[in-house]
């Protein structure tokens, strides 16, 4: 039995919060084990919860905080809008930017599949969404 619209929201409130603390190894428990990380600008895939885990570790970003916007859910599908404020190591740049993220979660609550999608693919972020 799937989550509610509510509690796929709330775990993905979770999550980013987890992340936002650097507590990686909390933010993986959402994950389902066979998870697929769609990466955005072509960037492939990652998968796996070993693969994804290993992935979150910050090795160009000295500091990252992921802000969860608003949340849009279509069956077992959510997308998020949120806004992500890095910067650089190294460097110190500093960036802010707006990302499209669809969370599919499967029947036993863990998400199965993340996509990700810049501000400019607001378009595709929804068809798949809608799963078009």
């Amino acid at each position: 039995m799937g989550l509610t619209e509510e509690q796929m929201i709330e775990e993905l409130r979770r999550n980013s919060e987890a992340l936002n603390r650097g507590d990686f190894d909390a933010a993986i428990e959402l994950a389902a084990p066979d998870i697929v990380l769609v990466r955005p600008g072509g960037l492939g895939e990652v998968r796996g919860t070993e693969a994804v885990r290993a992935w979150m570790e910050p090795d160009a970003l000295e500091s990252q905080r992921n802000e969860l916007l608003d949340a849009e859910v279509v069956g077992s599908r959510v997308l998020t809008r949120q806004r992500v404020k890095a910067r650089g190591a190294g460097s110190g740049i500093e960036m802010e930017v707006d990302v499209f993220t669809v969370w599919t979660f499967n029947d036993d609550g863990k998400i199965s599949r993340v996509e990700s999608f810049t501000i400019d693919e607001e378009d595709e972020a929804r068809r798949t969404l809608r799963g078009e």
